[in-house]
């Protein structure tokens, strides 16, 4: 495979996980998903998790902001985009469970970045 094969945004990402592992250490989980996502090959979702956050980065090239549409159960994250040419959507199963509601997302440039609190809580159960 020559280098005019390689996908520009393997680099954009290895750097992207990289930077995240200097920022949070190696408690660090990075998942990226390539290809297989509803929105075709141009598309690219990278998850990460720390202790406290689950991070979901996709590039969404040829996307307004106005057009996205985000839902989230607390395991599954979907993603809908309509444009005049295609009409895209993704779910993603989430490495952990999240709180959904504490979700903060932002779109620049193409790149959407959510950041939910992880939710790991169970109950404890007293056995009388």
């Amino acid at each position: 495979m020559g280098s005019r094969d390689r996908d520009p945004f393997d680099d954009i990402f290895n750097e992207l996980s990289r930077m995240m592992d200097e920022m949070m250490g190696n408690n660090f989980e990075m998942r990226v998903q390539s290809g297989e996502s509803g929105f075709g090959n141009d598309v690219h979702v990278t998850t990460q998790t720390d202790d406290d956050n689950v991070y979901v980065v996709a590039d969404l090239p040829g996307i307004e902001k106005d057009a996205i549409d985000i839902k989230c159960d607390g395991k599954t994250l979907t993603i809908n985009a309509v444009t005049d040419h295609r009409e895209y959507e993704d779910q993603l199963r989430l490495p952990v469970t999240v709180d959904e509601h504490s979700a903060k997302a932002t779109f620049n440039n193409s790149i959407l970045e959510i950041t939910f609190e992880r939710n790991d809580s169970s109950a404890d159960i007293d056995l009388n």
